[in-house]
């Protein structure tokens, strides 16, 4: 058996793209390998700034020898039919084929024996294909050849068995041709030397500063930063991403801790640490009461001889110029109150169909205002007044800088211009939550103004007709839609959302952006609501709620209150899982599926009360009464919203409907009879049908 060791070395690659472009190259060519019949142990992948690398490991040295059967035509066939085979067999004579009795009579049947290829000879194949599929989000093209690659290629270190593969990079001869040599660290080892496999390649680059795994790259930079910081007194802010983003941007991590000038330290955190992160890659450091501290970390790819003193007074100065910009947008836009900002935003378009901003803020003023009824201590005058504040830093210098820090940047103006705490804290958070692991708010006004914003961008996009489809969603529809239900479960707001949906869309009527009729409103809201109710199944599956008991509870049509639902989804839940709901439901399926067989095969339906002066037998009546009783207790529990209640009463069901099923025959001869006993199962149907729709509920719980 024999390795392969690949690698692509090139200038920088994108640090976001490194990862993936690597992940990529190993899947196509292990592909590869598996369609050339070459099986292997196993297959890695490794990436830097530089360089791409693959190694595979247990390679044959051959391709194992192959034999192929191709049935031919009949014996006497044609002679074209016969040539024609022949020729698409590679034989040249009949008498190479064998003869074989079918069913049909003679057949010819050729046995083609294919003879492995030397390993060495098919690997520079698999290789040019696996390259030449890779695909980036952004490559350049090589004008001799009109080869794509992400940057300027160096050089294509190609070995197998420690021997170089013949051949080159691309099909053009003489481009990139295979090698054994590669490069080290640019600054630190420049200049080529020659591998002879994949552990010399590792402990060569080691040697000449390159840390091949990524993986092992972050646990260096993570380790220097904790130690940096320790001996500072300092903590470093947690930010994977930008520790994952760094790895790929260096070979030889050297972390060095420089100090931001206490001129900067007035400007909100946020900005100096989205600054730093954003322009420089910084980290930044907490001092021991997790408050900003005047100093950052930055990752050099360099172990310079002064010991970085160097690189960290240049990195300072460049920093020095970055927050003196960001300084300059904070003291300027708190020159301008938000308030007067306000009319900017009729210059911004939301959606060509759904008016400016300016617009949307009206519509989501008035909304929250409205909602803040609904919410435990809502307060609608400062609900109003957040939300007509909230997008306002949108036309502001800082967050035309930073678009990551609206809201947050609007909470900061708000309070340096004497806006209530809740106003100010309504703005930074009426975006939330952005996604599953975002806090949600929970201060009233904040609430408001969360649940408007998102209400407002549901009910618009659906009057536009401008939907989710598939794995498409644009506006984040999706998105939104999760927020309304986490805002409303989390807070354990009694919101009737259909009627919320309604209002919204009439705020869009009185703005004369959407022509809708009330009956098309009402399509419309149901619609949403539907899409509400999936994706509440997406939130309740990590409970193990199925999305079959929302359905069978959503399909009743009378639910909007999404706390009411989720109260009666888990009593429901509860109830299938218990032994009498379980055994209760199968009854209820056999009631049912006899009542469709004799409804269609009759040609009517059995709906309505049974005569208790037709039944013949106690159990009929006994059922019968079971119904009636446990109809009442069931209506009253749910009017109390007591819904353990109803399934308890649902419950009790169990015994009087084993009775009937267990003594009484249904299909009776007497018509008379066997129409009221079908009644009396539309009954049983129509009774459990008042707390949900069971026909819904998929298989035994």
């Amino acid at each position: 058996m024999a390795d392969l060791l690949l690698e692509l070395f090139s200038e920088e690659i994108p640090a976001r793209m490194q990862v993936k472009a690597a992940d990529d190259l190993k899947r196509l060519i292990g592909d590869g390998l598996k369609a050339a019949n070459l099986a292997f142990e196993d297959i890695e992948s490794f990436s830097t700034a530089r360089r791409l690398t693959v190694a595979v490991s247990g390679l044959p040295v051959n391709q194992p020898d192959l034999t192929e059967e191709r049935k031919g035509p009949k014996v006497g066939a044609p002679e074209k039919a016969v040539e024609g085979f022949l020729k698409s067999v590679g034989l040249s004579s009949i008498e190479e084929c064998e003869q074989r009795d079918t069913p049909k009579g003679a057949v010819y049947f050729a046995v083609i024996e294919r003879k492995g290829r030397p390993a060495a000879d098919v690997l520079p194949g698999v290789i040019q294909e696996a390259v030449r599929q890779l695909s980036w989000p952004k490559s350049m093209r090589f004008a001799d050849t009109g080869f794509r690659w992400v940057r300027p290629l160096h050089s294509a270190l190609a070995l197998f068995d420690g021997a170089v593969l013949e051949g080159a990079l691309d099909l053009n001869p003489g481009f990139l041709l295979f090698g054994d040599t590669t490069e080290g660290h640019r600054f630190l080892s420049p200049g080529s030397f020659a591998v002879t496999g994949l552990e010399d390649y590792k402990s060569q680059l080691r040697a000449r500063h390159v840390i091949l795994d990524a993986d092992e790259r972050r646990t260096v930079i993570e380790e220097q930063l904790n130690a940096a910081a320790d001996a500072e007194g300092l903590q470093v802010k947690t930010d994977p991403a930008l520790l994952k983003e760094v790895a790929g941007l260096v070979e030889w991590p050297v972390v060095l801790l420089g100090r931001i000038d206490e001129a900067f330290m007035s400007v909100p955190p946020e900005v100096l640490t989205t600054s730093m992160r954003t322009h420089q890659k910084y980290f930044t450091l907490l001092d021991g009461n997790g408050v900003m501290a005047p100093r950052f970390a930055v990752v050099a790819n360099m172990a310079a001889a002064d010991g970085g003193a160097a690189i960290v007074d240049g990195n300072e100065r460049v920093l020095r110029a970055r927050l003196s910009d960001a300084k300059f947008f904070w003291d300027q836009d708190r020159s301008v109150a938000l308030e007067d900002r306000l009319e900017d935003l009729s210059k911004i378009i939301f959606h060509a169909k759904l008016g400016s901003v300016a617009d949307r803020v009206d519509r989501i003023a008035a909304m929250a205002e409205a909602l803040a009824d609904h919410i435990p201590d809502g307060d609608g005058v400062v609900a109003r007044r957040a939300a007509q504040l909230a997008k306002a830093d949108l036309v502001t210098e800082m967050v035309g800088e930073f678009p990551e820090l609206q809201g947050v940047m609007g909470r900061y103006y708000a309070l340096d211009q004497d806006e209530e705490d809740a106003v100010a804290n309504a703005i930074a958070e009426h975006y939330s939550p952005a996604g599953p692991s975002d806090a949600c708010p929970t201060e009233a006004a904040s609430v408001a103004v969360a649940l408007a914003e998102k209400i407002d961008t549901l009910a618009g996009f659906w009057l536009i007709d401008e939907k989710p489809t598939g794995s498409k969603d644009p506006f984040a529809l999706r998105r939104a839609a999760l927020g309304v239900i986490r805002l409303i479960l989390e807070n354990k707001l009694r919101l009737p959302l259909g009627h919320v949906f309604g209002e919204a869309f009439g705020l869009y009527g009185e703005q004369g952006l959407v022509d809708v009729t009330v009956r098309d409103a009402t399509d419309i809201a149901l619609d949403l609501m539907q899409f509400i109710a999936d994706r509440l199944k997406v939130h309740l599956r990590e409970e193990g709620v199925g999305h079959d008991l929302i359905t069978a509870l959503f399909s009743l049509g009378d639910e909007d209150d999404l706390v009411r639902l989720v109260a009666r989804v888990h009593a429901l839940k509860a109830f299938v899982e218990s032994d009498d709901g379980s055994n209760l439901l199968i009854a209820y399926r056999r009631a049912a599926n006899i009542l469709r067989i004799e409804e269609k095969k009759d040609g009517v339906s059995y709906a309505g009360d049974p005569d208790a002066a037709v039944f013949a037998q106690p159990e009929e009546g006994g059922l019968m009464q079971a119904l009636t009783d446990v109809s009442g207790d069931a209506n009253r529990a749910r009017e109390e919203e007591d819904f353990q209640a109803a399934m308890a009463a649902l419950a009790s069901l169990r015994a009087p409907v084993d009775a009937f099923f267990d003594a009484v025959t249904v299909n009776a001869g007497d018509a008379a009879l066997r129409a009221n006993r079908l009644r009396l199962l539309s009954h049983i149907r129509a009774t459990m049908g008042t707390v949900a729709d069971f026909a819904q509920i998929e298989g035994d719980k």
